[in-house]
This record gives structure tokens, sequence and C-alpha cells, in this order.
């Protein structure tokens, strides 16, 4: 009798990845949850009571619960982001109220930027305004780096979170280290 198949580990598109320029550390992000959520105001409480955080409902904003952080991405959407492994998906089913809610673990990847130059090496393709008072901890945007769109959580003073198509990972990992070696 064959014995059953074990299941494979996720690997990350940039698993390969990993660098240090002028001080500025760019770490491929381990796999994670995410999904992209669509709804209606008069349903969010019911939405964050099942995902365990308030949905923000202001521009720019985050909020986070231990591993499970949401982002503000536009009037009526969130990407709900999991870095423990709880599955945000299961958390909503069976939840009687209109959304949409789409798996994006595989679609997406992430980068980790660090150092006290961080924000630069990120301005250099990027036209947000990365001061920590116009972007302080905590606060997302979706925006471009060089010719992709990104999503961009600022995880600490000197600390972002690069979130992009898996297509275009190695761009934004590539565009990011020639950034930091010109700062």
């Amino acid at each position: 009798m064959a014995e059953a198949a074990t299941t494979a580990a996720r690997r990350g598109m940039l698993d390969h990845r990993s660098d240090v320029i002028n001080g500025v550390s760019l770490v491929p992000a381990a796999p994670a949850y995410r999904m992209s959520l669509r709804a209606r105001p008069d349903d969010l409480v019911a939405l964050g009571e099942r995902l365990g955080l308030a949905l923000p409902t202001r521009p720019k904003t985050s909020a986070s619960a231990g591993e499970r952080h949401a982002l503000w991405l536009g009037p009526d959407e969130w990407l709900v982001l999991d870095l423990g492994g709880r599955d945000p998906m299961q958390d909503l089913a069976g939840l009687q109220v209109l959304h949409s809610a789409v798996d994006v673990s595989h679609r997406n990847t992430a980068v980790l930027v660090t150092g006290e130059k961080a924000a630069d090496v990120i301005n250099a393709g990027c036209p947000q305004d990365l001061s920590l008072q116009a972007f302080p901890v905590g606060a997302c945007s979706r925006t471009v780096l060089g010719k992709i769109e990104i999503v961009l959580l600022r995880t600490g003073e000197d600390a972002f979170r690069v979130e992009c198509w898996r297509s275009f990972a190695e761009y934004a990992f590539s565009y990011l280290a020639d950034a930091a070696r010109g700062v």
C-alpha cells in the first residue's frame, strides 16, 4: 500500500535573495496568509469580530491584533495579513453578511526593508512622503515602486513591509537593492 503524500512546504518567491547594502537590510518576508476583503460600512463590526480586530476606516491606517493586520486600501477595501498561520478565510466562513473575501496568499509576496535609510531607499521609486510625521508607524498605502503597484506598511520607525505581486518580486527586490547602493 502506498504511503500518503506529505504536504509540500510553501516556498517564497525570494527565498534565494537577502542582502544588507549601506546599512539597509532587504529580506524576503516569510509566507503569510493574505486576504483581499471588500465590504460595506454596515458590515464592518461583524467582520471585525470574526477577524479579531477592528477594520480601520481612515486612509493610510492599519489595525493589528497579534500576528493579524488589516490594512485600509480604500473606502470599502482592506488587505488582511496573518503572519501567524491562521487563515482569515476560515474565520469568515459561514458569516452571513455581504462581503467579498478572496485568498491572495499565493498572488503576493513581500520584502522587509529595515535600517536607518530604509525610507530613502523606498523613496527612490515611491512618491509617498515617508517622513514619520506623514507616514507614522502603522501607516499603509497602495502606491507604486518604480513601475509596479505595491502595498506599503510601516512596521517600525526604520522598518517597512513592501507587498507586491509575485510576478514582480524580482523586480521589486532588485529595484530596492539598486536604490540601497545609491543611499
